[in-house]
C-alpha cells in the first residue's frame, strides 16, 4: 500500500481511520526501511480489533454513556501511542455529534435542500433561511450536555498528546448535527490551555458542503481559524454534492483556498476510492502548480 503512494511520488502520507490492526506490521515496515514517512494519521488508526471499515465515529467525545466515553479515551490515547511510534505530526480528531430522540432538524434541512438544490446559497431565499434559522436554535438548545462533555473530554486527552509529543487536529465537519458548530470553533480554541498541542484542521470538502447549506462562508471560516490552523484535507466537490473528488474538477475555489497555506501546515489529498490513478496525479499537479507560486 505505502509502496504503491511513493511510486506515484508522495514522500509524505497520512494513514486514516481505514487502518485495520493487521495493516501496522507492514506499515512500521515501511516507515522503518524509509519507503515513505508519516505527517499524519486520523482517528481511530490503527482501527479496534475487530473492526475492520472505515469508523472515526465509532466511539464520540460527547457520549454520555461512560463506557463509551472509556473507549473514546481508551483508543484515543492509543491513537496518539501510534502516531508517535511512527513519527507523525497530528492526529485529526472528530469532536462527536448532537443526538436526537425525535424529529432531528438535520433531516429537514436536507429534504428542504433536496427538493429545491442550490437553496442554501441563495441569500433571497427566505424560506430556507426562515428554516435554517429554525433548526440551528433546536439545534442549540439540545447541543449542551453533548458540548460540556466533548470539552472535557478534550481536556481529558490534552496532557497526553503533549507527553507524546503528538498534537491533536480538530476537523470541521459536514453534517448539520456534529460538533462543534462552525461558529464555536475560534471560541472553543481560544479557551484551551495556553501551549496546549492542538489546533483546527480544515476539511476543503466539508466546508463547502456547509457553504452549501448556508452554515458558513468558506473565505471568512478560513481568515478566523487560520491563526489555529495545523493542516487541511484537500478535495473537491462535483455539482452533485459529492465530496472527495479530484483538486480542480468541481467547484471549490482552490486559488482561494491555497491563499491559506502556510509553510507549517500539512497538506492531505484525501480522496474517495473510485478515483483513477490518473485523477490522483493530477490533483497533485494541481497542489503542487499552487505551491510553486509560493516558492
Amino acid at each position: 500500500m505505502l509502496r504503491e503512494m511513493a511510486e506515484l511520488g508522495f514522500e509524505y502520507v497520512e494513514l486514516s481511520h481505514g487502518i485495520r490492526i493487521t495493516l501496522v506490521p507492514g506499515i512500521l515496515k515501511a516507515v522503518e526501511e524509509g519507503v515513505v514517512k508519516i505527517s499524519s494519521t486520523h482517528n481511530f488508526c490503527p482501527l479496534p480489533t475487530g473492526v475492520v471499515q472505515p469508523a472515526p465515529n465509532l466511539f464520540e467525545p460527547s457520549a454520555g454513556d461512560p463506557r463509551e466515553h472509556d473507549q473514546w479515551l481508551r483508543h484515543t490515547r492509543r491513537s496518539i501511542d501510534f502516531a508517535a511510534q511512527v513519527q507523525a505530526r497530528v492526529v485529526v480528531c472528530h469532536l462527536g455529534s448532537v443526538s436526537f430522540f425525535w424529529f432531528n432538524p438535520a433531516r429537514r434541512l436536507r429534504n428542504y435542500l433536496r427538493a429545491n438544490r442550490g437553496a442554501g446559497r441563495d441569500p433571497e431565499n427566505r424560506a430556507y433561511a426562515a428554516l435554517l434559522e429554525k433548526c440551528r436554535a433546536k439545534l442549540r438548545k439540545r447541543m449542551q450536555p453533548f458540548w460540556t462533555r466533548t470539552k472535557a473530554s478534550v481536556t481529558e486527552i490534552l496532557e497526553y498528546a503533549g507527553q507524546k509529543g503528538v498534537k491533536l487536529g480538530f476537523e470541521n465537519r459536514e453534517k448539520f448535527e456534529e460538533l462543534p458548530l462552525d461558529d464555536d470553533y475560534a471560541e472553543f480554541l481560544q479557551g484551551l490551555p495556553a501551549g496546549a498541542p492542538a489546533g483546527y484542521w480544515h476539511d476543503t470538502g466539508h466546508a463547502d458542503i456547509k457553504e452549501g447549506m448556508g452554515l458558513l462562508n468558506h473565505r471568512r471560516h478560513l481568515e478566523v481559524l487560520l491563526p489555529r490552523t495545523l493542516g487541511f484535507h484537500l478535495h473537491d466537490v462535483n455539482g452533485s454534492g459529492q465530496d472527495h473528488q479530484p483538486v480542480g474538477e468541481g467547484h471549490i475555489d482552490f486559488d482561494m483556498v491555497s491563499s491559506f497555506w502556510r509553510p507549517e501546515h500539512l497538506l492531505t489529498l484525501e480522496f474517495g476510492p473510485r478515483l483513477t490513478v490518473e485523477e490522483v496525479r493530477r490533483s497533485k499537479a494541481r497542489v503542487e502548480s499552487r505551491l510553486d507560486r509560493f516558492g
